[in-house]
């Protein structure tokens, strides 16, 4: 399911209303829900594998705290944040400044950082294992189920 960007994201509290909450692609929202943008994204960084390193375990650990909650949508965004890092660290990896593209719209070089491919295989493993993780798998498919028809 397409993630809905038609929406007021700034008004809505998701923890109060997980039937509006749709899991989308990938990394889709994951800076617009809230509480839970709010909660991690604090912890997001992923400059050297120490700071990775860190981040990564604390963003785990709060799936964990939301998995405990029985809380899909925190699992969710945690999960999306931890993806988020590996992606991000892999285009620094790829391109020193972050830019993929040129102005006309063109693959740019590779610069390979072995820091930054560092950072992205640590956050990597992390998000495995929150994408893996059964009981998170399970809470997926309730979710998607119980909320499909819904707007």
């Amino acid at each position: 399911m397409e993630f809905d960007y038609s929406r007021d994201y700034a008004t809505i509290d998701f923890r109060h209303h997980p039937e509006l909450y749709q899991v989308g692609r990938g990394e889709q929202g994951v800076l617009m829900v809230e509480p839970y943008k709010s909660e991690i994204l604090p912890y997001w960084r992923f400059k050297t594998p120490d700071m990775a390193r860190e981040s990564a375990e604390k963003i785990y650990a709060l799936f964990l705290q939301y998995k405990a909650k029985n809380d899909f949508i925190g699992m969710d965004m945690a999960r999306k944040f931890l993806q988020m890092g590996w992606t991000r660290s892999r285009r620094y990896a790829n391109h020193r400044s972050g830019k993929k593209y040129d102005n006309e719209g063109q693959v740019l070089p590779q610069e390979p950082d072995p820091i930054k491919a560092e950072s992205a295989r640590i956050f990597y493993e992390k998000y495995q294992q929150a994408r893996s993780d059964p009981e998170y798998q399970t809470m997926k498919q309730a979710h998607i189920q119980k909320f499909r028809t819904r707007r």
